[in-house]
């Protein structure tokens, strides 16, 4: 889970930062694997299913890559700068190649979706290539580098979902967890190398899913977070009574499973988030009161350019809504791109505006990378240039800046309800957990309290972090 605040540039930078997978209860397994995720939460839940291919064969995993006998990297594609990063992580592998000409690296996810066998020509050091639909089949792929050959499988599916594969959890704290309900994308946004990289939308089967977050709760864990490339367009059919499923009742039957589970979920389209979820988000304590719902661009040319499919007037609607029905301290937050193709100074403007007629309270910013294959790529000129792009994102970075402050000291002095996720980063003297609307809250630690609910008032805050006290 990523922390609340406003990304400067180079915090954005960081967001691509590989997280190292911890070792697993390590057994008299001979082949060890070392993986390194990046990207967005989907890849970091593919991870986790990836790892249970794998250790359900006979591997185990290890946190040291000098022991590793194969290195994975489950990539992200949605921006050169994390192509770049992969590339040369790539380059640093080769002492340890040369060390051991029998190790195996391998490219997973949509990097290697995007650039398929073009990986093992220009990058001499990969062995494997495999998309973000083909880790069942990671097993005979390494058996086959085994025998000497070099070994991809980037078939995009209509079906895989992983549903019934139980996940071993990586990067976690035991408290929180992801739970992917989804895969794939139907939105074609013309900037976004996602439908291409991980294939159409499928939904995965409700049953699945509901005994995934039971599991997780009987395991310890307090909180899931449901996740989609848009979570509001999920669909399931029972094969068997042909009654239909869609996201605002699966969010109700995972919020009954039990009143002590939170649930989050993300990432929500502007044009398919409906009053039916908000109201059901609203009649259950335990669904947490945030919404992530990226706007793009406050420009209704800007957005057709960019095929999202719904105009800054509906968006603003879509956003009284979540006011209306859910009440003013529902965190809201948001994408926005900075220097889209041919956008002018005043369709930035009016970005700007749409940010101070929301108030967000924090949100994941960018300046535009073209992508390659991309419908924007092959249509559009990327014109504007970086310095302006680098301009108009830090205008867009400072007035959120000043939003995430006003925003929380709205809630100086209330009394939350805080999930304890465990010390804080800076002192192991405070907690830090999550408030329903997903702020960060630190607080003087009385005792260990870590996956609990507790009562903490609110005295101090920054821009990014709500300060607390424990309230008995």
């Amino acid at each position: 889970m990523q922390d609340l605040k406003v990304l400067s540039p180079e915090e954005i930078k960081g967001l691509d930062e590989p997280r190292i997978s911890p070792s697993q209860q390590q057994t008299d397994y001979s082949k060890k694997i070392y993986l390194e995720s990046y990207g967005c939460q989907m890849n970091f839940a593919d991870s986790e299913v990836v790892t249970s291919i794998l250790m359900d064969q006979g591997y185990s995993t290890t946190s040291n890559i000098q022991e590793a006998d194969t290195i994975l990297l489950n990539t992200c594609a949605i921006r050169e700068n994390a192509e770049q990063k992969i590339r040369h992580r790539l380059q640093s592998f080769k002492p340890l190649k040369a060390k051991n000409p029998h190790l195996t690296v391998g490219i997973l996810g949509c990097m290697a979706e995007r650039l398929k066998t073009k990986l093992l020509e220009e990058e001499k050091i990969v062995d494997l290539v495999a998309g973000p639909d083909a880790y069942r089949d990671l097993p005979r792929l390494l058996e086959e580098i085994e025998d000497g050959n070099k070994a991809v499988n980037v078939f995009l599916s209509r079906e895989e979902t992983y549903g019934n594969i139980e996940p071993v959890r990586l990067h976690t704290n035991g408290v929180t967890a992801l739970v992917s309900i989804m895969r794939g994308c139907n939105n074609m946004c013309s900037f976004c190398v996602v439908p291409y990289t991980r294939g159409r939308e499928r939904s995965r089967d409700l049953h699945s899913i509901l005994k995934e977050c039971s599991n997780l709760f009987d395991s310890g864990y307090r909180e899931v977070t449901l996740l989609g490339q848009n979570v509001d367009s999920y669909h399931w059919q029972n094969p068997d009574t042909k009654e239909t499923i869609n996201f605002a009742q699966l969010l109700e039957k995972v919020a009954q499973l039990t009143p002590e589970l939170r649930v989050r979920f993300s990432t929500s389209h502007p044009k398919d988030i409906t009053d039916e979820v908000l109201h059901t988000m609203a009649a259950y304590d335990n669904i947490c009161k945030n919404i992530h719902l990226p706007a793009q661009s406050g420009n209704n040319r800007i957005l057709e350019l960019m095929n999202r499919t719904y105009t800054r007037e509906w968006y603003l609607e879509r956003i009284k809504a979540i006011k209306r029905i859910l009440g003013e301290s529902c965190g809201i937050s948001h994408d926005l791109i900075a220097g889209f193709c041919s956008e002018t100074e005043e369709e930035h403007q009016d970005t700007l505006i749409l940010l101070e007629e929301v108030k967000y309270d924090f949100g994941y910013m960018f300046s535009y990378s073209e992508r390659p294959g991309t419908p924007a790529e092959k249509k559009l000129a990327d014109d504007v240039p970086e310095e302006i792009k680098k301009r108009r994102l830090q205008e867009i970075i400072d007035l959120q800046r000043i939003h995430s402050a006003y925003r929380n000291q709205l809630m100086l002095g209330s009394i939350q309800r805080v999930l304890v996720e465990g010390d804080s980063k800076k002192s192991a003297a405070h907690h830090f957990g999550r408030t329903d609307n997903n702020k960060v809250v630190v607080f003087p630690k009385k005792e260990e309290m870590k996956g609990k609910f507790v009562d903490v008032k609110i005295t101090h805050c920054t821009s990014g972090t709500l300060l607390g006290e424990l309230i008995n």
